[in-house]
């Protein structure tokens, strides 16, 4: 049985609010997630596997590293 965690890392990506400035539209038009704001600080992208492999190569061509 997977290991819960890295189901985890596969299906969401948690990120300083500051990161997605001006980019939440833009990965709600293009990306089939849900972005919640986890508190005024951090926000939390949630997709497939597959969404957010794509959510990481559209965050990394817009300058956003992750952690």
């Amino acid at each position: 049985m997977p290991d819960p965690s890295s189901l985890r890392d596969s299906t969401q990506i948690i990120l300083p609010q500051q990161a997605l400035c001006g980019l939440e539209a833009q990965l709600d038009d293009e990306f089939a997630v849900t972005i919640f704001d986890e508190n005024e600080e951090y926000c939390r992208i949630i997709g497939s596997p597959i969404e957010i492999k794509q959510v990481n190569d559209f965050l990394a061509r817009h300058g956003v590293s992750l952690p």
